[in-house]
C-alpha cells in the first residue's frame, strides 16, 4: 500500500483506503474516492494532481493525494 502521489502517470490503481480527518474523508468520498474504486493519475502540475475517478477528471492537492492509499 502506498499514497496516490507515488503512482505512475497513466496507470490504473485501486483505492485501498482513504485517510484523514472525518471532514477530509467525507470530502474525498463525495469526489468519488472510495475504497475499491479505481483511480488513474492523468497529470501532475505544480502542487496539484489531476486524476480520473468515476469517469470524471478531478484536480486534488498533493496533500489530499497523500491521504489516498492504493
Amino acid at each position: 500500500m502506498m499514497p496516490l502521489v507515488f503512482a505512475p502517470i497513466g496507470e490504473e490503481n485501486i483505492i485501498k483506503k482513504v485517510g484523514g480527518s472525518p471532514e477530509v474523508k467525507k470530502h474525498l468520498e463525495n469526489l468519488g474516492f472510495v475504497s475499491g474504486g479505481s483511480v488513474t493519475i492523468i497529470n501532475s502540475i505544480g502542487g496539484n494532481i489531476i486524476v480520473n475517478v468515476k469517469e470524471a477528471r478531478v484536480a486534488i492537492s498533493r496533500e489530499m493525494a497523500q491521504k489516498i492509499m492504493i
